[in-house]
């Protein structure tokens, strides 16, 4: 009987080693499950990038408008004609 018991209690820890620690136990599936967690925001964010994107791609396509206002914003065009104002802030006196 005592030989038994004992062979159980071995069975019942190696199990619960393996079950804890081992591959392809709790340990793992925590740590795959929060690199899952990771993966998916990631994805999130570049899906969103993507989408952004895509907008301006088509914008940029479908007309002039979106290069005009890139080449105002960005290189400081001004059309013939047109009067460029800059207003420079005078800084703070103590």
């Amino acid at each position: 009987m005592r030989w038994l018991m004992g062979g159980l209690l071995g069975l019942l820890l190696l199990l619960q080693y393996r079950l804890w620690f081992a591959e392809g136990g709790l340990a793992e599936a925590n740590r795959l499950a929060s690199q899952l967690e990771e993966a998916e925001a990631e994805n999130a964010t570049l899906s969103d990038r993507n989408a952004t994107l895509t907008r301006e791609l088509m914008a940029l396509q479908n007309g002039n408008e979106a290069v005009e206002k890139n080449a105002r914003e960005n290189l400081g065009l001004i059309k013939e004609g047109e009067v460029y104002y800059q207003f420079i802030e005078e800084p703070d006196s103590p």
